[in-house]
């Protein structure tokens, strides 16, 4: 039985046997039971568990770049001699062999992994060469792994120079059948030159890809100075270099702090060009879009920005790719600003994005370390340096094992006759040879294997040749290992070759994404960019609204649905809001250029904004600023509201008037004079200034009229000048006003007094 103590106050958490010694369960030979901790015990297994997903799936190595999968993929292709000019060979075949002896995981993760080297848009300088469908920007996913074929690339097999001269060490694989590298010798800096991605436990890491060229440069410089400053380096590494090009937009201090820190976030857009089509017209063309930009989902996003006109001045958009990016972007008119068209698209869309770097690394294979730039290029030039002293020890054993062999030859060609006679009659030749002439078991066994057309004169000489060679060979080996600085200068040559084999004057050597500073354009209001131009608004009782073009006339016969009638109809233009006001006291926002077209019976009103079904539209006007409002409930509750405070920025809207226990809001008035006409359903009429209301933000609002019973209501109000006089329209429509107010004329929240004669039935002032 296990007792479990989660508070912090108990002293330990302990396993205790609850049962009988007889009842304890049997226990294989060997096996021993332990008491310890719960909380220790899954702390242990837990730390062992992230430590392997740590080190053996999600963080790369600094050596070399590489997650064991790829370095897995690699050394398996490697193994069955994928040369990059060598044949193909299936996917499957590739996938089955690596899941078979190296990673023993599920083929799908492994071929994934093999399919992303070889995307030459996911991965600045592909390590598989892929032959079939291996997916592409627009997101579509490869073919299954029996479809496709693949082979190493060149930089693959950068990676693994070396490899099979004792440069790097080697483990037993899952199963102890087999070894395979722990870290690759890597000639380039693969981890910035590719960049990594993972996600561990309780870390991640996201590095963005370099060029390998401005890498190698880099690395020289820190060879020669190891104490660089960062701000040296970015001279030599200005930025990222995505295998998607893109225009990198991030100030210089923000690159250097980043790279300062191993954190920080990279500024990408996409590159763009104006298109000349002739008569003043013009069109944009994206070329390049910013990395890990799924094509298909770019369009789409900006083709719904379109649609739901929150770009005006873009009619249209197009793809018209092929093996390049090309897409079109159409103007509304040829007056648009072609930069401030894009600076709007860069704020609204994918084609500026933001590549959050973590350089979050294994330094040595084992400590995971948020490293700086320097910090990295320093774990591979000290790399390089190791695999170049154990490769050079290995050849040295290979010179020395040959100079034997050398020598014994020599000896034999100096006495062939004797050699030749001892071969011929003694019985154990090999024990006569070695001591007669003093010879090793391995010269006298190479002596023994040489073939006779080898007993030529000019082989002795091409033999003290080789030796003579060998040996000036060794004493500068010897010299390099005995000294630091030839040590240096022999890795800044292969840098050299390798900025030279795939730097800026090789294919895809070119840096790909350009540098340059955003342009100082202020963010233009949606209304700017919206052309002006007379609409007619109409809505209908049922809550149907569209657009008519033009100013039509307001008594102009209109379509409605069956059963439907007009409510508002009002001229307006297309950069004017509306604002829709609702009985459950919410203001919605509704800019006119959205909507809908007038050719048809339009949207209903609740699909443009979120007013609910059980909320009526209580009024629809355009706005104007600074404009003061009477809002009222049928509580005969009520206040004045500046029109600027109401606007809404989401189509959920702004709750203005609260409305509690069955009211709704009932009046949305402009407020046009000095005193508020208030009336009820008892058709009792009171008026008191407009003084007596305040002017909120949002609430409930005052008491403007009170009711003798619990079921009177406000039916009507307004605000007009008592100068004036109070007008209403009779039964026969025509205008009636009442000039001697005095008797109607009280206190705010007073009772009032019976209407005059004449009033309307409907007991409003209309």
């Amino acid at each position: 039985m296990c007792v479990f103590a989660l508070d912090r106050k108990f002293a330990a958490i302990y396993t205790t046997s609850m049962v009988k010694k007889s009842d304890t369960p049997e226990i294989p030979d060997g096996g021993v039971i332990t008491e310890e901790p719960l909380r220790r015990a899954l702390g242990d297994r837990y730390l062992t568990y992230a430590l392997s997903t740590i080190m053996n799936r999600a963080l790369p190595d600094a050596r070399d770049g590489l997650k064991p999968v790829h370095r897995r993929i690699l050394y398996a292709m490697r193994e069955l001699k994928l040369d990059p000019k060598g044949r193909y060979r299936k996917s499957s075949k590739i996938t089955g062999d690596v899941m078979g002896n190296y990673h023993p995981h599920g083929d799908a993760a492994i071929y994934d992994a093999l399919a992303r080297l070889a995307q030459d848009f996911n991965v600045r300088y592909p390590l598989v060469d892929g032959q079939g469908n291996f997916g592409n920007i627009d997101g579509d996913n490869p073919a299954a792994a029996r479809y496709t074929e693949a082979r190493m690339t060149e930089m693959a097999e950068a990676l693994m120079v070396g490899l099979s001269e004792d440069s790097v060490d080697f483990r037993d694989n899952y199963d102890g059948s087999l070894t395979e590298p722990v870290v690759l010798p890597a000639e380039f800096p693969n981890l910035l030159a590719n960049g990594s991605s993972g996600i561990a436990v309780g870390m991640a890491t996201n590095i963005p890809p370099h060029n390998v060229g401005e890498l190698c440069d880099a690395a020289i410089h820190l060879v020669k100075a190891p104490n660089a400053r960062d701000e040296t380096l970015l001279d030599y590494i200005p930025g990222p270099d995505f295998p998607t090009g893109g225009v990198l937009v991030e100030p210089r201090e923000n690159i250097l702090k980043a790279y300062k820190t191993g954190r920080g976030s990279f500024r990408l857009r996409a590159k763009w060009e104006v298109e000349d089509l002739g008569r003043g017209q013009w069109q944009i063309v994206v070329t390049e879009i910013p990395y890990q930009v799924q094509k298909s989902k770019l369009i789409e996003k900006i083709a719904e920005l379109i649609n739901a006109k929150k770009i005006p001045i873009l009619t249209d958009v197009r793809d018209e790719s092929a093996e390049d990016i090309r897409l079109i972007l159409e103007p509304r008119a040829k007056t648009v600003d072609p930069v401030v068209l894009m600076e709007t698209l860069f704020r609204q869309s994918d084609l500026e994005t933001r590549f959050s770097m973590n350089m979050n690394v294994l330094i040595d294979g084992l400590v995971p370390v948020v490293s700086t730039l320097k910090e990295v290029l320093r774990a591979f030039i000290d790399h390089r340096r190791e695999v170049l002293l154990r490769r050079s020890r290995f050849r040295l054993g290979k010179i020395d094992a040959r100079l034997e062999v050398l020598e014994g030859y020599i000896i034999a060609f100096l006495n062939l006759d004797r050699v030749i006679e001892i071969i011929r009659y003694e019985d154990d030749p090999k024990a006569m040879l070695m001591a007669e002439f003093e010879l090793s078991d391995v010269q006298a066994e190479a002596i023994l294997n040489m073939r006779l057309r080898s007993l030529r004169k000019l082989e002795e000489m091409e033999l003290r040749n080789e030796r003579d060679a060998l040996l000036v060979e060794r004493a500068e080996i010897e010299d390099l290992l005995d000294s630091d600085d030839l040590q240096w200068a022999k890795i800044v040559e292969q840098l050299r070759e390798t900025r030279k084999k795939f730097g800026k004057g090789a294919p895809g050597g070119e840096r790909r994404t350009e540098l340059a500073d955003a342009p100082d354009v202020e963010e233009v209001p949606l209304e700017a960019m919206i052309e002006r131009e007379p609409i007619t608004v109409v809505c209908s009782k049922m809550g149907w609204v569209r657009a008519m073009k033009g100013h039509i006339a307001l008594d102009s016969e209109l379509k409605f649905k069956d059963g439907d009638e007009g409510r508002f109809v009002f001229h307006a233009e297309t950069t004017d809001k509306l604002l829709a006001f609702g009985s459950n006291g919410r203001f919605y926002t509704i800019a006119c250029s959205s909507l809908p077209g007038g050719r048809g019976m339009g949207e209903p009103i609740r699909l443009i904004v979120d007013l609910p079904n059980e909320a009526e539209l209580v009024d629809l006007f355009i706005h104007k600023a600074g404009r003061k409002l009477l809002l009222a409930s049928s509580a005969g509750d009520g206040f004045i509201v500046n029109e600027d405070e109401v606007i809404a920025q989401t189509r959920t809207g702004k709750q203005v008037l609260n409305v509690k226990n069955g009211a709704r809001a009932l009046v949305c008035r402009p407020v046009e004079g000095d005193h508020v006409a208030c009336v009820g359903l008892n058709r009792k009429v009171l008026i008191f200034p407009v003084s007596e209301l305040p002017e909120l933000g949002r609430g409930k609002g005052v008491r403007m009229q009170k009711y003798a019973d619990k079921d009177g209501e406000l039916s009507d109000a307004r605000t007009f000048n008592l100068s004036e006089g109070l007008s209403w329209k009779d039964p026969a429509g025509r205008t009636r006003t009442e000039t001697e107010l005095a008797e109607w004329i009280g206190k705010r929240a007073a009772a009032g007094r019976m209407a005059p004669r004449g009033f309307p039935r409907d007991n409003r002032f209309n």
